[in-house]
């Protein structure tokens, strides 16, 4: 059971968003996954079709007293297949100020406790955090194996989110506990230069911290929350229920090393001798191209020599792989969306319905 917070301190970077859609992707992919709407506006839950307002309990009562990781499960609810939700209520409002005479370990680890009575009915926790560095915060990632911080492509969120690492880091420290931080790029229009370059600069910055996957802006996925349920079932062919899926991807990818199963082409030989294959992707107007397939466990340009080179205005992406005999399906990773190669008219369905490009090696 792998527990992931959703976290930024600032409002309208797609953090309920991500932990909703992020939620039903991973669900589509056959993995069981709780939310916990540790959020008093209680987003997440009303996302999914559940309004505070006709509960009886929530979350408040789970957290407020020492015995209340007992109600953890009495609280759950299932909101559609493969997605349980843990709801929030206005009143968690008022956790911290009830809890204010208690030890500080004491306080935040009550999330912590409660999470450690279910059953490993759950492949998947997420957590949806308040906007703000607050109990109800530290609690989830007391709770927390793993981070993701939304940040919306722009450059006043990037210095926002550099002073909340710096928070995490020093909460870590203070607690002795580890956790794993990835930067998501969310809001983001690639029709905009502006965009395009933050982006890049993202990446500059963040680095290994950085998904591969961006989030782009999508009026569907406000359609999604307001129908109350996740865009993988309102709109699941959607730009955002793709690249909600994409991350889906990184993130069941992102756990404990899996050694990617290869089509029966590619099993003749244990140790079958490589070829060097190059392939080229040309572009004018991208600034970041990167390539995955199942060669390097879909994760772009893992194992990959890259560089850039023009042709006129066109700009020339050329990629070299070290690959045994075999067949293989890729796609191009372009300005965080995926596409096939333009290049190659071989084309395979991919596990997830998607188009792959399908490349041989001889």
């Amino acid at each position: 059971m792998r527990t992931i917070s959703i976290v930024n301190q600032k409002g309208g970077c797609g953090k309920t968003t991500t932990t909703v859609n992020l939620a039903g992707a991973l669900a589509a992919d056959g993995f069981s996954v709780l939310v916990v709407d540790m959020d008093p506006q209680a987003h997440a839950s009303l996302a999914l079709g559940i309004n505070p307002d006709e509960l009886d309990e929530n979350l408040y009562e789970v957290l407020v007293e020492p015995a209340g990781a007992t109600a953890l499960s009495r609280i759950i609810l299932n909101v559609s297949h493969g997605v349980d939700l843990a709801p929030a209520g206005i009143v968690l409002s008022a956790l911290e100020q009830k809890l204010a005479a208690e030890h500080q370990e004491a306080r935040t680890e009550r999330l912590s406790r409660a999470l450690d009575s279910l059953k490993p009915d759950y492949d998947f926790i997420l957590i949806d955090c308040p906007p703000a560095v607050s109990l109800l915060t530290f609690n989830a990632l007391r709770a927390s194996q793993e981070v993701i911080v939304p940040l919306e492509t722009s450059s006043f969120a990037v210095d926002g989110v550099q002073k909340l690492l710096e928070t995490i880091s020093l909460l870590m420290d203070r607690v002795g506990h580890s956790l794993s931080v990835r930067v998501l790029p969310t809001l983001y229009d690639g029709r905009t230069r502006y965009a395009r370059e933050t982006l890049g600069e993202i990446r500059e910055l963040f680095r290994d911290l950085c998904f591969d996957s961006v989030v782009r802006l999508n009026v569907k996925i406000r359609e999604a929350a307001q129908n109350g349920k996740p865009i993988s079932l309102y709109a699941p062919k959607a730009n955002g229920a793709l690249d909600y899926a994409a991350l889906a991807m990184e993130v069941s990818l992102g756990g404990p090393q899996v050694v990617a199963s290869t089509t029966a082409d590619n099993a003749e030989s244990s140790n079958p001798e490589k070829r060097e294959v190059v392939v080229e992707y040309r572009d004018s107007d991208a600034g970041d191209v990167r390539i995955a397939g199942d060669f390097n466990d879909w994760v772009p340009d893992r194992n990959v020599l890259s560089r850039v080179e023009a042709e006129g205005r066109t700009r020339v992406w050329v990629k070299v792989l070290s690959l045994p005999p075999g067949t293989y399906q890729y796609r191009y990773f372009v300005d965080g969306q995926w596409r096939v190669d333009p290049a190659n008219q071989n084309s395979s369905a991919g596990p997830m319905g998607q188009t792959n490009s399908v490349l041989h090696v001889r």
